[in-house]
């Protein structure tokens, strides 16, 4: 059996709990997953339509793995700090300034993920009053993945502010060889 590679940047490292990993590891293949799962659908869709003998369910799968997929890759993205680029200001900063702007930017984040998880949930109960055709699944299990990312995004916001203000959120040597470790990381 082969080693895991680590997926987190020695540089992020101090942001991060070494326990969430197997999490992330995890996420980002189901993203994976969504992803190829997602384009196989299409492909047989567009496919069958074509050929004269659509298969109807096969939209259901498609926005199954899209939707599943958006949402996995949303929380993913807020662990790995590459959500709209929202680091690319705080980034150039330092002190007081910098810590200022990544809680407050955390905190907006950590209140979006409870507005996913209230809101979210609330659409799933009502989801059942719902079905998709044709195969007439209550539309609620669409609906899950919303506070289901929330608690991932929260959970990940938490961590970040957490070891933030703990260790700071300047990466601790940003050019004293610590990029080629990184790149060594990622298989690079």
């Amino acid at each position: 059996m082969s080693e895991q590679r680590p997926i987190v940047l020695q540089t992020r490292r101090h942001l991060k709990w070494r326990a969430l990993d197997p999490l992330e590891y995890a996420l980002m293949t189901l993203c994976g997953v969504a992803l190829v799962g997602f384009t196989t659908s299409v492909f047989f869709d567009v496919l069958t339509r074509t050929i004269g003998r659509p298969w109807l369910w096969l939209q259901e799968v498609t926005s199954t793995f899209f939707i599943y997929g958006a949402f996995i890759g949303a929380a993913v993205a807020t662990r790995r700090q590459d959500h709209l680029n929202l680091s690319a200001l705080t980034e150039a900063l330092a002190g007081r300034t910098r810590t200022l702007l990544e809680t407050l930017k955390g905190v907006i984040v950590l209140m979006v993920a409870c507005w996913m998880v209230g809101f979210g949930y609330v659409n799933f109960l009502n989801g059942f009053g719902s079905y998709r055709m044709p195969s007439l699944t209550p539309i609620a299990s669409l609906y899950a993945a919303i506070p289901l990312s929330g608690v991932l995004i929260g959970l990940f916001s938490i961590e970040l502010l957490v070891n933030g203000w703990r260790n700071g959120f300047a990466d601790p040597d940003p050019m004293g060889g610590q990029a080629m470790s990184d790149l060594e990381d990622v298989g690079i």
